[in-house]
C-alpha cells in the first residue's frame, strides 16, 4: 500500500514538473502575435506533420532524459504522448485565461492555436525532470549515453526546439533582408564555431570531453560540421513548415536558413549539455 502510494505521488510529481516544464519553455511563445495567426492560418496537412514528427524526437529525448527513467521503446512512446497532452492542456489553460481562445472561435483555429504552441512545450515538458527533479537519471544513466548517432539526433531536436520559437517571427525575415553575402557567410562561421565551442573547447558542465587519442580536428569534422549541416537542414525544414519558403527565390532562402540556423546551432549545442 505504501509503495503503491510513493508511486502515484512520484507520478503525480512528475506531470507537475512536466506542466512546469511546458509553461517554462513555451511561455514567451504564448505571448507572441505571430504564434497566435500561425494556429489560423498555417497550412493543416504541415501542421499535421509538425505533430507527426514531433512525436519520434520525443520518444528519442524520453531514451536519453525524459521524465523518468525509461528500460523499453513503448515507455518512450508512452511517456512522449503524455508530455505532448501535458503541453496541450497547458497551451489550452493559458491561452484560454489570455483570451487568445474564445467560444467564438471555429474548432479549427482552436485546435491549430493549441497545436502549434504544443510542440515546444511538449519538449519542455518531456527535459522537466532533467533541468527541475532533484532525482538522479537513474542506474541506467551510464548505458544511455549517446553514441555518434545518439549526439547528431540530440544536436537536430535542440535545433528544432530553438529554430522553432524564431522561424515564426518577422524579425528573422527582415535580418535575412538585411544581410549581405559576405555576412551571411561570417554568420555561419560564427555559428559553427560556437556550436563546437560550447560541446567542445570550453568545458561547460554537461559538455562532451575529446578523446585522447582523437585529433581534434576529426571530432570538428564528424561533429561540429556534421552538427550544423543537420542545424541547417532542420532550419530549412522550420522555414518550410511555418511557409517561409513559399514565393521566395533561392538567394532568400540560403539567407534565411543561415540567419535561423544561428539560434538552432546555439540550441544544438544546449541540448547536448542540458542532456
Amino acid at each position: 500500500m505504501l509503495g503503491a502510494f510513493r508511486a502515484d505521488a512520484a507520478f503525480l510529481r512528475g506531470l507537475g514538473r512536466a506542466f512546469a516544464g511546458a509553461l517554462i519553455f513555451s511561455l514567451p511563445m504564448m505571448m507572441t502575435m505571430e504564434m497566435w495567426w500561425l494556429g489560423f492560418y498555417m497550412n493543416p496537412l504541415r501542421l499535421a506533420l509538425l505533430i507527426v514528427l514531433t512525436l519520434p524526437v520525443l520518444v528519442g529525448l524520453s531514451h536519453f532524459g525524459g521524465m523518468r527513467p525509461t528500460a523499453r521503446l513503448r515507455d518512450d512512446m508512452a511517456d512522449a504522448l503524455v508530455v505532448m497532452l501535458v503541453a496541450a492542456i497547458a497551451s489550452t489553460v493559458i491561452l484560454g485565461i489570455f483570451g487568445i481562445l474564445t467560444p467564438d472561435m471555429s474548432a479549427r483555429e482552436i485546435i491549430g492555436k493549441v497545436a502549434v504552441q504544443t510542440v515546444p512545450g511538449s519538449f519542455g515538458a518531456m527535459l522537466a525532470r532533467s533541468q527541475l527533479g532533484d532525482d538522479p537519471i537513474g542506474e541506467d544513466a551510464e548505458a544511455r549515453d549517446p553514441d555518434y548517432w545518439g549526439e547528431l539526433f540530440l544536436m537536430g531536436a535542440g535545433a528544432l526546439f530553438l529554430s522553432f520559437n524564431v522561424a515564426p517571427t518577422e524579425e528573422m525575415v527582415a535580418i535575412a533582408y538585411k544581410m549581405s553575402a559576405w555576412q551571411g557567410v561570417a554568420l555561419a562561421i560564427l555559428s559553427l564555431g560556437l556550436m563546437h565551442a560550447f560541446v567542445y573547447a570550453l568545458n561547460f558542465r554537461g559538455g562532451s570531453q575529446r578523446p585522447e587519442e582523437t585529433p581534434a580536428w576529426v571530432v570538428f569534422l564528424r561533429f561540429s560540421v556534421v552538427g550544423y549541416a543537420i542545424v541547417l537542414l532542420v532550419s530549412l525544414f522550420a522555414l518550410w513548415i511555418f511557409g517561409r519558403t513559399d514565393g521566395g527565390g533561392m538567394q532568400e532562402m540560403i539567407s534565411s536558413t543561415i540567419v535561423l540556423g544561428f539560434p538552432g546551432a546555439i540550441g544544438a549545442a544546449a541540448a547536448r549539455l542540458l542532456l
